[in-house]
């Protein structure tokens, strides 16, 4: 039997990189384990009918929401995560939304914004955020709608991206829902797991599906091992779950009713709840004229009156990908019109907390996991997002453009967090401000799962800043 790591990671996301490279740098010997495998680096992630028509590339795994229907959540198993498709926006939560704020059902972090603005900054020279010009077509766009309301703010989008790659159009055109095929886009693999895998005391092996935790003979207040689908175990000193907010609570339920921690853990009903993906609309404004902006995703938009609430550009959009959204109910050549004189926006709101918003392992009579979410359970996070669209559908009529919204449904995860949350205590969190399990001594959480609130942007950057924190103080554990 070969020695235990020091650490193994399970995921390689955000959060599983970023602590792969902090704790990597220790020399000590670190594992990451991918349920999926690297992605092609041929064309095919930058192809609309295989990205969209098909859903080549995502996860086919049933869950059951709270009705007991079937869904299907749009995740995805493979190196790097989903940090390997979503938009590149890396944007820092604001000072205050680390506080509490009870009027829109959401609950504070155990910890300032101050002790985590070290780890953005890391996580941003490391990701080399940058910012692009605003291209013609969205200024004028932008310039009437500050003068319809001129309380609009506009923020330059920080992204990660390459600053050639407007020197490569397909890329250019395809950052957005699509997989860089060149390793133009910041994600994990190119800007963290790509540097590790040449070293002596990293190993990254895709292809192992983490189904289970072991503990340790000496109880199960600590993990000894990690199990695989297919038998495989892997002995370690510490873990990190890094598998999302939809996997990890999941490997922590399943660990606790198992071990029997369930009877006694106080942290146990914790487990899986305050689910939280924000509430997401795509809105498609159509006007007479051709748009010819290639980047397009450039600006974060506010409005005081809006304060939980953010709205965004989408990219490139044309006849094909408005085409693979309408699902055949244009013909191909009404979807090209629409689709050259279109121009896409992102609204976002901060959705609340609510216990009963929750992830749950199958087991136990239920023979898939369910992903029970509910937006009823959170008024104060649906009156705003209504109210925000409302105001932008009479901005964007008065300059001439007709908007639709498509409201993202249950199955549309790509900001999925809070499962496991971090909190000061057992009674109403699973990990504590170091992202240590309260009731495991050796388990901690660095994906999604551990933030307690969601923002009103996009959480990559914060999942990554988080992780580097929890690896920091692992790091400072162990020098101890």
């Amino acid at each position: 039997m070969s020695d235990p790591w020091d650490y193994i990671i399970v995921g390689s996301g955000a959060g599983g990189s970023a602590a792969a490279h902090r704790l990597a740098a220790t020399g000590r010997r670190v594992l990451v384990l991918e349920k999926g495998r690297a992605l092609p680096t041929d064309v095919s992630t930058l192809d609309v009918g295989r990205v969209f028509g098909e859903a080549a590339f995502k996860a086919k795994e049933p869950w059951r929401d709270g009705r007991g229907r079937t869904v299907k959540p749009e995740e995805y198993f493979n190196l790097g995560g989903k940090t390997k498709w979503y938009g590149a926006a890396l944007l820092r939560f604001q000072p205050h939304e680390f506080d509490a704020d009870p009027a829109h059902q959401c609950g504070g972090w155990p910890l300032a914004y101050d002790e985590m603005a070290p780890y953005y900054d890391q996580a941003e020279q490391l990701l080399q955020i940058r910012h692009f010009d605003v291209e013609p077509d969205l200024r004028t766009i932008l310039d009437g709608l500050k003068r319809r309301d001129g309380a609009w703010e506009e923020h330059p989008l920080p992204l990660g991206l390459d600053s050639t790659i407007l020197d490569h159009e397909r890329e250019a055109k395809h950052f957005d829902g699509f997989a860089s095929a060149g390793g133009l886009k910041s994600d994990a693999q190119v800007r963290f797991l790509n540097g590790l895998s040449g070293t002596n005391t990293v190993a990254i092996e895709t292809g192992r599906d983490v189904v289970g935790l072991e503990p340790s003979p000496g109880g199960a207040d600590t993990v000894s091992a990690v199990i695989c689908a297919d038998g495989t175990r892997y002995t370690g000193h510490t873990i990190l779950l890094a598998a999302g907010a939809l996997h990890s609570p999941r490997l922590v339920e399943r660990y606790m009713r198992e071990t029997g921690l369930a009877d006694t853990a106080a942290s146990f009903d914790q487990v899986g709840r305050n689910y939280k993906c924000h509430l997401n609309s795509a809105i498609l404004a159509i006007g007479t004229s051709r748009k010819t902006d290639v980047l397009r995703k450039t600006v974060l938009m506010l409005h005081p009156d809006f304060p939980h609430s953010t709205m965004q550009t989408l990219g490139w959009m044309d006849g094909e990908i408005v085409g693979s959204q309408l699902s055949g109910l244009v013909p191909s050549f009404v979807a090209g019109m629409l689709g050259a004189r279109a121009y896409g926006f992102w609204i976002t709101t901060e959705d609340g907390s609510s216990p009963d918003n929750r992830v749950r392992a199958a087991g136990k009579g239920v023979d898939l996991p369910t992903i029970d979410y509910d937006t009823h359970r959170l008024p104060p996070a649906v009156h705003q997002h209504n109210r925000l669209w409302r105001a932008l559908r009479g901005h964007f009529l008065g300059l001439g453009l007709a908007a639709f919204i498509k409201p993202i449904p249950l199955e549309g995860t790509a900001h999925a967090c809070g499962t496991l949350a971090t909190g000061q205590t057992p009674a109403d969190s699973v990990i504590d401000a170091d992202g240590r399990a309260h009731d495991i001594t050796n388990l901690y959480v660095v994906d999604g799962s551990a933030l307690p609130r969601s923002s009103r942007v996009n959480p990559a950057l914060t999942i990554y800043a988080w992780a580097l924190r929890v690896a920091d103080r692992l790091v400072q554990r162990a020098e101890a």
